[in-house]
């Protein structure tokens, strides 16, 4: 018998606890009661539970912070004390299918000669 749990279900009192029970007791109806082992739920969840409240107390600040910002500028501008402007005129060129398009890549030079035309030419 090598493991305590053995011991205990053969009746096997050990010697630390014999010592411990009174004298003049029953041995037969002495009953060893284990430990329970160390359950690791409870400190896991509370750990989880305090990671998810400070992505949100963090997440709370940074849209308080957002709003207030915003506030003040546009108090700011409105008494003329600051201006803010976004630029939105760039437009973006759309081929005809609807897509934007895509750069060419360099094509090869060919060897063969193209005659050159004038500045002053014209298309109509």
């Amino acid at each position: 018998m090598q493991l305590p749990e053995d011991q205990f279900r053969a009746g096997h009192i050990p010697a630390d606890l014999y010592r411990q029970i009174p004298h003049g007791t029953d041995l037969r109806k002495v009953v060893i009661v284990q430990e329970a082992p160390r359950s690791y739920k409870g400190p896991i969840v509370l750990t989880l539970v305090v990671i998810a409240g400070s992505i949100a107390v963090l997440l709370v600040i940074a849209f308080v912070v957002q709003v207030i910002a915003g506030a003040a500028i546009a108090v700011l501008s409105a008494s003329g004390g600051l201006s803010y402007t976004i630029n939105r005129s760039k437009k973006r060129e759309l081929s005809r299918a609807g897509t934007r398009r895509r750069s060419r890549t360099p094509h090869k030079t060919t060897t063969r000669s193209r005659p050159i035309k004038s500045k002053s030419h014209k298309r109509r």
